[in-house]
């Protein structure tokens, strides 16, 4: 096994902004694994909020980069439990291993992941665009310019129900809101009956992460499905968050990788909660990873590649909210860096 990286500074069509601040651009790190010929890429963004930047990835690979190549490489499932060991306070960095482990597994067995892990490519949910938070006028013009089936609104400043009865105004498509937990009790169950007269489908994370008691409050008064994003991390918070809310949205980068976010998938479902895989800004390479699960989940947000004004990799198609996935072998792209 050896393992090249690369950092990339993936700028956006328009600043992105929601609760937690601005960028103009998605800092990540690109991995490149190579065994036996094989190659596979993965991705991992950072997020300011979470404390791990692109610099600290490459620290932690580069004091441990010997025992990643070291591994005797037979399946993705026995290396990702390597690297969690590895890499116990850093689930980016062993996403990024973990995605590009996938990808030369699917191409060791000739199969794209999707059609190796038995998911029929029918009947897949269709992905939302998200439109960051902005003045209202800013926010119809975005809406105005990407025509999209589903939207999702970034949300959390006093305008809020003002803004959103604007946009309902000017479109007919499917509403989702995310509040990355930007709202009190009290504004969401003040919201709820506009919300819910607008039409909105679902919102995502109305509240703190950690405001137990006021999410059971909130879910017994909401009609509409509330899903968990900063409050659903890991595997151990999926049956924390069951109580709580109707769904979870799984970050592949936060969950450490596509290894663990099956295994959520799964979890959810036996818990009776419906299932979103989400976006964290991803270029087609993590958002490929996120097109193979489309089978299995019920939502998805996967809109990083069109939200950028330039991408690094090629394979996957959107038309109109209708994602196509790659049928190549592992995770099916062609990543357009150079090593």
């Amino acid at each position: 096994m050896q393992v090249q990286y690369q950092a990339v500074r993936l700028p956006f069509v328009h600043p992105f902004t929601i609760s937690k601040g601005t960028k103009t651009h998605q800092p990540s790190l690109i991995v490149r694994l190579e065994h036996r010929g094989l190659i596979g890429y993965g991705e991992a963004p950072a997020i300011a909020y979470y404390n791990i930047t692109v610099e600290q990835m490459i620290s932690d690979l580069e004091k441990k980069k010997e025992m990643v190549e070291r591994f005797a490489f037979t399946d993705p499932e026995r290396y990702w439990h390597y690297l969690h060991h590895l890499f116990p306070n850093n689930p980016f960095l062993v996403c990024a291993l973990d995605m590009a482990a996938w990808d030369i597994y699917g191409q060791m067995l000739r199969m794209p992941l999707f059609k190796l892990w038995r998911g029929n490519a029918t009947q897949l949910p269709n992905t939302d665009y998200t439109i960051g938070i902005d003045s209202t006028s800013r926010m119809l013009e975005k809406m105005k310019e990407h025509p999209w089936p589903i939207y999702k609104i970034k949300v959390g400043t006093p305008e809020d129900l003002s803004m959103l009865r604007a946009l309902r105004a000017e479109t007919t498509a499917r509403l989702r809101v995310d509040a990355n937990a930007g709202w009190t009790l009290s504004q969401a169950l003040e919201l709820l009956p506009a919300l819910e007269e607008l039409g909105v489908e679902l919102i995502e994370q109305p509240l703190a992460k950690d405001a137990w008691s006021d999410m059971e409050i909130l879910r017994s008064a909401s009609s509409i499905p509330l899903y968990a994003d900063e409050s659903c991390v890991f595997e151990s918070d999926v049956e924390k968050c069951a109580p709580f809310f109707h769904g979870i949205n799984i970050k592949l980068t936060k969950c450490s990788g596509i290894t663990p976010a099956r295994r959520m998938i799964r979890q959810a479902r036996s818990l009776g909660l419906k299932v979103m895989v989400g976006s964290m800004n991803e270029s087609t390479i993590g958002s490929a990873a996120i097109a193979h699960l489309l089978p299995f989940i019920d939502e998805v947000d996967m809109d990083g590649p069109l939200l950028l004004a330039e991408d690094i990799a090629s394979g996957l198609n959107y038309d109109f909210g209708c994602v196509s996935i790659p049928e190549a072998p592992g995770l099916g792209i062609t990543c357009n860096l150079s090593f």
